[in-house]
Formats: structure tokens, C-alpha cells, sequence
């Protein structure tokens, strides 16, 4: 199983806002890509990026506010050096 985010198991991986940004940024290219494609399924396919992109941009902001609120309260994670998870327990 391929594992994105850091973890106790995985140490060397990414924040969610990071992924999620990531993903962001493949989906403005596909957009970019049927843009002038005056048919009808990629007029529908495109609103039904322009919705996720929305989504997406709401997901990060949620995921950065959680990120800022873990770091005020508890500093910067040490998980990727092998440190206690900042919250949470096995």
C-alpha cells in the first residue's frame, strides 16, 4: 500500500495540504486542457472541475488551519525524525 502522509509508519511523507494542493494543480491542467471544447460533456465535465477546484481550495484551507493550530499549540512536528505524534495515540 502506497502511503502519502506522515505517519509513525510512514515518516517521510507529506502534509495533507500538500497533497491536496498537488491534486489541485493536476485538475487546473485538465481543465486547461478541454477549456475550448465546446461540447456538451466537457462543458459538463469542466463545471464539474471548476466545483472540485472549490472543494479542493476549501479542503486545503482546512487542513493549513489545522496544521497552523497544531504547530501554535504543540511546535513544529518531529514526526519525520522519529518523534511522538503531536496528538493522538496508538
Amino acid at each position: 500500500m502506497t502511503r502519502f502522509l506522515v505517519s509513525d509508519d510512514h515518516e517521510v511523507g507529506y502534509k495533507l495540504e500538500e497533497i491536496l494542493t498537488a491534486i489541485r494543480g493536476e485538475v487546473v491542467k485538465r481543465c486547461e486542457k478541454i477549456v475550448d471544447d465546446h461540447r456538451v460533456e466537457a462543458h459538463h465535465v469542466l463545471e464539474n472541475n471548476i466545483r472540485v477546484l472549490g472543494l479542493l481550495t476549501e479542503a486545503i484551507k482546512l487542513a493549513e488551519d489545522s496544521s497552523h493550530t497544531l504547530d501554535r499549540s504543540f511546535g513544529p512536528s518531529r514526526a519525520a525524525g522519529g518523534g511522538e505524534p503531536r496528538i493522538g495515540h496508538d
